[in-house]
């Protein structure tokens, strides 16, 4: 069934426009109500929006919830009990993120498989590196998702998606496991949270590690290795509007001045990740980016001063090429019996 391409376009503008205002207006409730983590919500609701153009089904809401939730106890509990246990707790880490990546090359699990990512990410590092949030880690994820849910719902109740003839659900494509390839991100994921666990500066613990599997997660669209260049390339400008909206903020900073930059960023960078194009995942990571270094830059963590803007930036930028580069070197080069070879090492000799 062929699908006019006006009604294409309407519905990528209108799931844009809902990524934007909840990306916004949460963002902007969370740092009123002087949210630690004021980026959690705002990136949560995202990824549902972003996963299709209508609500996601309550049953299925409540799932992906769960399961986050899930997720977020068992690394508290992870934490707390094998955090001054390197061996045992590096590598029940890695198995969580190799499943996570497993399920992923699947083409299964939707956004809850990178948020439970963000979320085996973000516990042990706050549950290590900063005594202070230690103990409000699970609340911390608890608001998130249930704030990225009401943002998600928000925004369908603002701009609903009209029922068509022609309306067509986008589905996962279903493929066997690619378990060599999930064996390689995870290790490129831990050797990164290792790196971060081994320094005091909070900043550089959550900005890495989450650009790094964003960026793993983004380069089936390369074809080629200028093609995964072009993919850093866009992640890297989301740090860069990021720095850009912190001047700005800092020449007029108000809750206002807050809403508008972030609103104009997402409807430049949800827009383009709402399409149906193989770049919509890029703008998806840039976006992601956008929302960590500038809520970060903005929030009442420690160690989040302004300041370190240009040192944000120079992190992203080192991890995106990081993420890259040892992708290269171990994804399998050659095409597996799931078909699922390294596409970034395909250059021309």
């Amino acid at each position: 069934m062929s699908i006019d391409p006006s009604h294409a376009l309407m519905t990528q503008t209108r799931m844009g426009l809902r990524v934007a205002l909840a990306v916004s207006v949460g963002f902007t409730a969370a740092l009123h109500a002087g949210a630690v983590v004021p980026f959690l919500g705002p990136l949560f609701a995202a990824q549902f929006l972003l996963s299709s153009a209508r609500p996601a089904p309550f049953a299925k809401t409540v799932g992906a919830a769960l399961v986050i939730l899930v997720a977020g106890t068992a690394m508290m509990l992870l934490t707390a009990l094998l955090g001054d246990r390197p061996v045992p707790f590096l590598l029940l880490l890695g198995l969580t993120y190799f499943v996570c990546f497993a399920v992923q090359s699947t083409g299964k699990g939707g956004p809850a498989i990178f948020l439970v990512l963000v979320v085996a990410i973000i516990a042990p590092l706050f549950g290590i590196l900063n005594n202070e949030l230690a103990g409000s880690i699970l609340s911390i994820l608890v608001t998130g998702v249930l704030s990225g849910t009401g943002l998600m719902w928000f925004a369908h109740a603002l701009l609903p998606e009209p029922h068509g003839p022609d309306d067509e659900e986008i589905k996962a494509v279903d493929r066997p496991p690619a378990l060599m390839r999930a064996l390689a991100n995870t290790v490129i994921l831990l050797a990164s949270v290792v790196i971060c666990l081994t320094s005091d500066n909070l900043t550089a613990a959550a900005v890495i590690p989450i650009t790094v599997a964003s960026l793993l997660g983004q380069l089936d669209v390369a074809s080629s290795a200028r093609t995964a260049f072009g993919v850093v390339l866009v992640n890297l400008l989301g740090g860069l509007l990021a720095s850009l909206a912190y001047v700005l903020l800092s020449l007029r900073p108000s809750l206002f001045t807050i809403f508008v930059i972030v609103l104009t960023t997402a409807l430049v960078l949800g827009g383009r990740a709402a399409s149906r194009s193989a770049d919509a995942k890029m703008y998806a990571g840039a976006l992601t980016i956008f929302l960590i270094i500038f809520g970060l830059g903005v929030s009442p963590l420690p160690g989040s001063a302004g300041e370190a803007f240009a040192t944000r930036i120079v992190y992203v930028g080192g991890a995106l090429f990081y993420a890259l580069l040892l992708a290269a070197v171990l994804w399998p080069r050659a095409s597996d019996t799931n078909g699922s070879s390294l596409k970034v090492t395909r250059t021309a000799e």
